[in-house]
């Protein structure tokens, strides 16, 4: 599938900020399974390109600002050619340790519902496992817009029974990682169909490593195994780690953000 991305992030800063430093991974990652047709990413109409690979494989760029400024509008646009992998990750241009991927963080630190949630997936069978626990995420936390923030953690997500895709990621990796299996955090996009409305076309979904097999991506949110309507961005130990725009300011100003997507069939662009 031949998909179109338009993505618009706008920063506005009153008063102007003095400087502003910005880490950007909007760079659509290249593996078995994905490949770019074109992208092109800027920071108020200056082109930025990829400076260095992560240790994850994803392609990073620095842009700082040199005058006080009022707004940075990033704009990340491009045709990305996807495939139906069942959601097997492959080929990806740096493949770090699997057990990097066991640490906790803040975002991810289990409690003992998570741990119960972990162990009734638990079967001999490593596969059915991940995909039994993505089950159970769905199951357990009923997706709600605007009921958590970036900094709700997978326990309180699970406590609360609802949350957004962030959540479901979060708790999905923090079960997996109870059971020794290592998950990593992925930010995107997906293709939403109209049934999707509650969907934004930016996503977040996990990937879980499977002993003598590999990388399989998982969507909670959805209850599916990524398809050829999901294009990977970057990866992480969390969504903080894992954000495509994080930023420095200097001055004191406060920030205030609006953001505008789409993803569409190339041909209907």
């Amino acid at each position: 599938m031949r998909l179109y991305v338009s993505h618009r992030s706008t920063y506005n800063y009153e008063p102007a900020a003095a400087r502003v430093a910005l880490r950007l991974k909007l760079f659509p990652s290249i593996y078995d399974g994905q490949s770019v047709e074109s992208w092109q990413v800027t920071v108020n109409g200056e082109s930025v390109e990829s400076i260095y690979v992560s240790g994850y494989g994803d392609d990073v760029a620095l842009w700082n600002s040199h005058d006080p400024i009022e707004a940075a509008v990033v704009v990340a646009k491009g045709t990305i050619v996807t495939q139906d992998t069942a959601g097997v990750v492959r080929d990806l241009p740096r493949r770090p340790p699997a057990a990097l991927f066991t640490r906790t963080t803040a975002l991810t630190g289990p409690s003992d519902a998570i741990s119960r949630l972990a162990s009734s997936c638990q079967t001999g069978d490593l596969l059915e496992t991940v995909h039994g626990l993505s089950l159970a995420v769905k199951d357990a936390v009923t997706y709600r817009s605007k009921v958590t923030n970036s900094k709700t953690t997978a326990a309180e997500a699970l406590a609360a029974g609802e949350g957004v895709c962030q959540d479901h990621a979060h708790v999905f990796i923090s079960a997996c990682r109870t059971l020794g299996i290592p998950a990593r955090y992925v930010t995107g996009y997906l293709q939403a169909t109209d049934d999707e409305t509650e969907l934004l076309e930016t996503h977040a979904w996990a990937e879980a490593h499977i002993r003598d097999f590999g990388w399989i991506g998982v969507d909670p949110s959805n209850g599916i195994s990524p398809t050829d309507h999901y294009i990977r961005i970057a990866c992480g130990l969390d969504a903080d780690d894992a954000t495509p725009i994080k930023g420095h300011v200097v001055g004191g100003s406060q920030i205030s953000l609006t953001a505008e997507v789409a993803v569409a069939d190339s041909q209907q662009q």
